[in-house]
C-alpha cells in the first residue's frame, strides 16, 4: 500500500465538507422557504471553517510542500495536448501524473479562492450580528460596502454548490474511485499507483 493522505489531512477534508454543507444548508434553505433558527448554526459553522483553514495553512507551510500544488507550465501543456488529441479522436495516450493531476490542482485553487472569499466576507458580516463573543456593530462597514459584501458572499456560496456537485461527480466515477477510497483509508494500492502515477513525480512512502 502507498500512503496518500495522513489522518490529519483526512479529518480536515471531512470536517471542512461538514462545515461547508452546514453553511450552505443554513444559508440557502431559508431562502427556499424552510424556516428554522439558522443564524447561530450558520456563523458557528463559519468560525469552524475559518479555524480549519488556519489549520490547513499551517500544515501546508510546516508539513507539506507548497510546490506540490503549483501548476507547472510543462505539465499544463502536456495535459492540454493530451486532451486536445483525445477530442480530435486520436488514440488515447497513457500518461501518468504525480500525486495530483493538473485538474485537481486547478480545482484546489478555485476552492481556495472561493472559500477565502466566503470566509472574509463572512467575518465582515458576523460583526453585524449578536454573539457570545462580540458586541454587534452594524456601523463596522458602510451601507454600500455591506451590499457588496453580501453580493460577494452570496455568489461565492452559489459557486461552492457548483464545486461540490463537480467534486462529487468525479469522486464517484469508476476510474477515480481509488482516489475517493484514499480519502477514507489514507492509502492507494501499489497497482493503482503504478498504473496512474509516476514515482519520479511523486516521492512516496509505504504505509
Amino acid at each position: 500500500m502507498v500512503a496518500r493522505h495522513k489522518l490529519a489531512d483526512r479529518l480536515f477534508h471531512w470536517l471542512m465538507a461538514a462545515s461547508m454543507l452546514t453553511l450552505l444548508g443554513t444559508g440557502f434553505l431559508p431562502v427556499l422557504g424552510v424556516k428554522f433558527p439558522w443564524v447561530d448554526p450558520h456563523w458557528i459553522a463559519g468560525v469552524i471553517l475559518i479555524l480549519l483553514l488556519l489549520f490547513h495553512v499551517t500544515r501546508v507551510v510546516f508539513v507539506h510542500k507548497l510546490a506540490n500544488m503549483l501548476v507547472r507550465w510543462q505539465e499544463f501543456r502536456e495535459a492540454f495536448d493530451v486532451t486536445t488529441r483525445e477530442v480530435l479522436g486520436a488514440a488515447r495516450e497513457k500518461r501518468r501524473i504525480g500525486k495530483y493531476s493538473v485538474g485537481q490542482k486547478l480545482f484546489h485553487h478555485a476552492v481556495a479562492i472561493t472559500v477565502l472569499t466566503v470566509s472574509v466576507t463572512g467575518v465582515m458580516m458576523m460583526v453585524g450580528i449578536e454573539s457570545p463573543f462580540w458586541e454587534r456593530n452594524p456601523l463596522f462597514i458602510s451601507e454600500a460596502a455591506r451590499g457588496l459584501v453580501f453580493v460577494l458572499h452570496g455568489f461565492a456560496g452559489l459557486f461552492c454548490i457548483t464545486m461540490i456537485i463537480v467534486h462529487i461527480y468525479f469522486a464517484i466515477r469508476p476510474e477515480k474511485w481509488y482516489l475517493t477510497k484514499s480519502m477514507l483509508l489514507g492509502w492507494i494500492s501499489r497497482t493503482d499507483f503504478e498504473q496512474h502515477h509516476d514515482a519520479e513525480l511523486w516521492l512516496t512512502e509505504r504505509k
